[in-house]
């Protein structure tokens, strides 16, 4: 006896196609003054399909900053990634602006000099995270993809 195999339209109906949730691209500010390690994180965010804005020390940081507060579009990110040490603004710096200006992003800091003072201001300054240089890619990638949401 042979099975009936249901035509095409049976077979559709019989079995939905699972459809593919578009991925949310999260939207990355990134502020690093060291070329090398600003190259390596923008790399790393990029392949894991983020949308990576650049800036190069606290100077170009605060002026970003003054756009997310006043609601530029041009200025809209999910997540910031800031050095703490850099020229012009530190990265504690602009998250008390950030908490200042009410936009309200993720941020993570990067430290080459973290103590537990730091890591504490930082957090009370309401950063989800703070990295000690050097640290695994990984682990900053794992952090990133909660906070946006992205795996």
């Amino acid at each position: 006896m042979a099975s009936m195999s249901p035509s095409a339209p049976d077979r559709a109906a019989a079995a939905p196609a699972a459809v593919a949730e578009p991925r949310a691209t999260a939207r990355v500010l990134v502020a690093e003054d060291d070329p090398e390690m600003r190259a390596l994180l923008v790399a790393v965010l990029r392949r894991d399909g983020c949308e990576v804005s650049v800036v190069h020390d606290g100077v170009q940081l605060a002026e970003r900053l003054r756009a997310l507060g006043q609601g530029d579009a041009l200025g809209t990110v999910d997540l910031v990634i800031s050095d703490i040490r850099m020229p012009g603004m530190s990265g504690l710096q602009a998250l008390a602006h950030l908490a200042r200006s009410g936009a309200r992003p993720a941020v993570i800091l990067i430290t080459a000099f973290g103590d537990s003072e730091t890591h504490a201001d930082a957090h009370s300054l309401g950063a989800q995270a703070v990295f000690n240089k050097p640290f695994d890619l990984d682990d900053l990638r794992t952090v990133v993809a909660c906070l946006c949401g992205t795996r």
